[in-house]
């Protein structure tokens, strides 16, 4: 089910160039638990009047059940098909603003339909960080290990080769959320109109992948 969210217009032609040029397609965003997709997700949609939706609750939802219970019920690899066929049901219904789990843009199928259907952009977030927003919730079926922060490293690691192919990374940091979404909002009007070299210098936590 997408949310939609009450507008907070402040830049209303930055709002509106971007509109014209994602046309169909939808923004994605990708990046570890904790990196603040959902949050980030919610007011960017506000901004550009889309629907916001979050792919962990449509599984839920689909399945009828928890993630943590389906990982403990079915396992990881169950979870990543259905996670898979939800992305792609989102995806074909129309322009929205969706934020995906940590592991969903590791699957192949799903990256080159994210690429086909809408532009991505990575929430990069250092590993204090993500401790630091994570360590108190226990629906975090991954970080149910000994340590956690190993895990994290280590999926770090694994992940970060392939989030780096987004259209756009975005540092997720401790700034107003606010901050962080109006450099999201310039860097995808910088991707999408081809113009990041003809901008001038990028502020500070942004960088549009071309």
């Amino acid at each position: 089910m997408s949310e939609t969210a009450t507008p907070a217009p402040i830049n209303p032609i930055l709002e509106a160039d971007i509109a014209a040029a994602l046309g169909p397609r939808s923004i994605v965003l990708v990046g570890m638990m904790g990196a603040g997709k959902s949050t980030i997700g919610r007011r960017i949609a506000a901004r550009l009047h889309l629907p916001f939706t979050d792919a962990d609750t449509e599984i839920e939802a689909a399945a009828g059940m928890s993630i943590s219970d389906i990982f403990e019920i079915h396992g990881e690899p169950y979870f990543r098909d259905g996670e898979a066929r939800v992305i792609a049901r989102i995806l074909d219904g129309g322009p929205t603003v969706l934020a995906t789990g940590g592991g969903a843009f590791m699957r192949e199928e799903t990256r080159l339909r994210i690429r086909s259907k809408a532009v991505s952009i990575w929430l990069k977030a250092d590993p204090d960080i993500i401790m630091r927003r994570v360590r108190r919730r226990a629906d975090r079926p991954l970080l149910q290990t000994p340590n956690p922060e190993a895990t994290v490293s280590r999926l770090l690691g694994e992940r970060e080769p392939v989030y780096q192919t987004a259209d756009v990374t975005i540092a997720s940091r401790d700034v107003p959320h606010d901050r962080i979404v109006d450099e999201c909002l310039e860097a995808l009007r910088a991707h999408l109109n081809g113009a990041a070299s003809a901008a001038g210098p990028i502020p500070k936590g942004l960088n549009a992948t071309p």
